[in-house]
């Protein structure tokens, strides 16, 4: 990794990695502060973090200085609350696709930022980055950033929920084109007609054996699942008490 400081060791210039861009950081009011330059340029960013610097000092001397919480906090505090609160509702692939999300891309891009500062425009920005592809990271799509926009969500959904926030800014795409219109794999009715006739036949073949409870389940729900269109998670679920018996 690249590193300068200037002003006698007090702000610390680098590049995270595979970044072209310099970021830098000092240490003011008991907080290590960081901020892009958004320069490529060493120079120039020289001059973008010495002013940062100073416009800090400023603002620390006039009592301005927020000490409020980061992203990476709410973060953390996001993470320890969801995989409790979640047990046994989501699956545990679910879970660690929202922290996977966290420690790739939003956490690296976000971690640093006070709360406040994650604005509308801000998140435009994050998504022109992940579009761009910079990095080792291809070009991000719709669904990925539909995905790290509703973790976004929630991390910030946890920040107002204990105080550290006060809304949830607009983090909606904006210009946004209607997407890729995507229907459910359905069963033609012969396809259907092949697959219980098949569950019937190994129902039938398993009378008397191990296995014969089993396969008589089976093809109950490949029979219950096709007339009721309910979706497996919601099958899954179900109990005698969810279900209201007609009467003609």
């Amino acid at each position: 990794m690249a590193k300068h400081t200037i002003l006698g060791g007090k702000v610390h210039l680098y590049k995270r990695e595979n970044s072209t861009v310099w970021q830098c950081s000092a240490y003011i009011k008991g907080k290590n502060r960081r901020v892009t330059t958004k320069e490529e340029s060493l120079s120039v960013a020289k001059d973008f973090a010495e002013d940062w610097y100073l416009d800090l000092r400023g603002k620390n001397r006039r009592g301005e200085l927020s000490n409020e919480k980061t992203f990476k906090q709410a973060a953390e505090q996001f993470k320890k609350e969801y995989e409790v609160l979640t047990l046994g509702q989501r699956s545990p692939k679910y879970v660690e696709s929202h922290q996977m999300r966290l420690r790739v891309h939003l956490l690296p891009y976000f971690g640093h930022m006070e709360l406040s500062k994650i604005t509308a425009g801000e998140v435009q920005e994050y998504r022109i980055h992940r579009m761009s592809g910079e990095g080792d990271y291809k070009p991000a799509g719709r669904s990925s950033l539909h995905h790290e926009a509703v973790t976004l969500r929630q991390v910030l959904k946890t920040a107002v929920r204990h105080g550290w926030l006060q809304f949830i800014p607009d983090i909606s795409q904006p210009y946004g084109a209607s997407g890729k219109i995507s229907h459910r794999a359905w069963f033609s009715p012969e396809d259907y007609k092949s697959l219980y006739e098949a569950t019937r036949k190994k129902a039938t073949q398993a009378k008397g054996k191990h296995w014969q409870w089993a396969s008589e389940q089976l093809h109950d729900y490949v029979l219950f699942m096709a007339n009721t269109g309910l979706r497996p998670d919601e099958a899954n679920v179900l109990e005698y008490r969810d279900v209201t018996a007609l009467s003609n």
